[in-house]
């Protein structure tokens, strides 16, 4: 696995939060602002957005899947089936 990989699932996981925990602090259900956030964290990182996007394709679309994925995740967490 990649550091650029690794560096992704790690922002992700602390960044990216279901909309029932949209009041948590740093939060974000806004797709282009979480967008600018993970260039913004990999550039500090030494990850250039053209290795994000060598990784995982368009950022925002790999962002906004990663933010239906958990807030699909939680609703069924919540929502347990019968």
């Amino acid at each position: 696995m990649s550091n650029v990989r690794e560096f992704i699932d790690f922002w992700v996981e602390n960044s990216v939060h279901p909309v029932e925990q949209y009041r948590t602090p740093g939060a974000s259900q806004d797709v282009p602002e979480l967008t600018q956030r993970l260039v913004e964290a990999a550039k500090g990182q030494g990850i250039s957005e053209a290795e994000l996007q060598a990784e995982i394709g368009d950022i925002s679309d790999y962002i906004g899947d990663q933010l239906k994925a958990a807030n699909r995740a939680e609703r069924e967490r919540r929502e347990p089936t019968a």
